[in-house]
């Protein structure tokens, strides 16, 4: 037992100065990955704050980029920018949710039966031609100007990709696949967790990723019209108040927190999809 663990101690010693390596060449690597998605960033903000300080642009129409962080900060400070943020991200998780639950079972539905399809698809192609504007005043009649007529209509602008992606990545999973399951006597429900859904999943992901951001969309929309707050209502607040500065730091936080999120979803498709024989991987 001894003689075991002795080896065992020793082995994970062996081990330590190859971790110590892989770290080691991960940091420049993130290193160089960041700086590179910075770097166009930051040559646009240098230009925008050069033309404005130069005086290429008028400053009363189009703020300097450290005036809006400035307006930021100032939001920040007064404690008043988080009660927006949060009630926006309230409004888009929820309709996200809810648009994504709708989606993931009408979407298997359809796709798993060639009556439904027939049925209920054309329906929902006509529906997703609609203009978002056109469904506020239904929905403000229907459900007044509090919350639920906000989530719905994120709802409803997060369900169309999503359930796309769900219907085109079932049907195209390969034929042959269903097939070799059934030659192994697999059920129905082992079918879908074994086969369709690792198939479809990398589909799907990217129908949450579409959907989030047309959610992002939605929100605007939602917001604009009888809100008290949320990003989508400081934008409204500068046009009212003439306050460029205020629209600008909207429209950046709608770009910080849009990115943020699809970020995550981006490490959750890269963890679920770590089996995946791509050109990325």
């Amino acid at each position: 037992m001894a003689v075991t663990h002795d080896t065992t101690a020793d082995r994970a010693l062996a081990e330590v100065p190859g971790r110590i390596k892989k770290e080691q060449r991960a940091l420049p690597s993130f290193l160089k990955t960041t700086g590179l998605a910075l770097l166009f960033p930051m040559l646009l903000l240098l230009i925008w704050e050069g033309t404005v300080r130069f005086e290429l642009v008028a400053g009363h129409l189009l703020p300097a980029p450290s005036e809006v962080v400035g307006t930021i900060g100032a939001m920040a400070a007064d404690g008043s920018l988080w009660g927006h943020i949060g009630i926006t991200l309230y409004r888009l998780l929820w309709g996200f949710f809810w648009g994504t639950l709708a989606a993931v079972i009408l979407g298997s539905i359809v796709a798993m039966s060639r009556n439904a399809e027939t049925m209920f698809d054309p329906l929902i192609q006509a529906f997703r031609a609609i203009p978002s504007l056109a469904w506020v005043p239904l929905f403000i009649l229907w459900l007044g100007i509090g919350e639920p007529s906000k989530v719905t209509l994120i709802a409803l602008g997060v369900f169309f990709p999503v359930y796309l992606n769900v219907v085109g990545g079932i049907q195209s999973v390969d034929r042959k696949l269903i097939e070799v399951g059934k030659a192994y006597s697999l059920s129905q429900f082992q079918l879908v967790r074994r086969i369709i859904l690792p198939a479809s999943l990398p589909s799907f992901i990217t129908g949450l990723r579409s959907g989030l951001g047309l959610g992002w969309m939605f929100v605007v929309a939602a917001e604009l019209l009888g809100a008290s707050q949320g990003l989508g209502y400081l934008l409204v607040l500068g046009q009212n108040t003439l306050a460029p500065n205020v629209i600008l730091a909207s429209i950046v936080l709608f770009a910080i927190m849009g990115k943020l999120t699809d970020y995550a979803l981006k490490k959750i498709q890269t963890r679920a999809l770590h089996w995946q024989d791509s050109l990325k991987t």
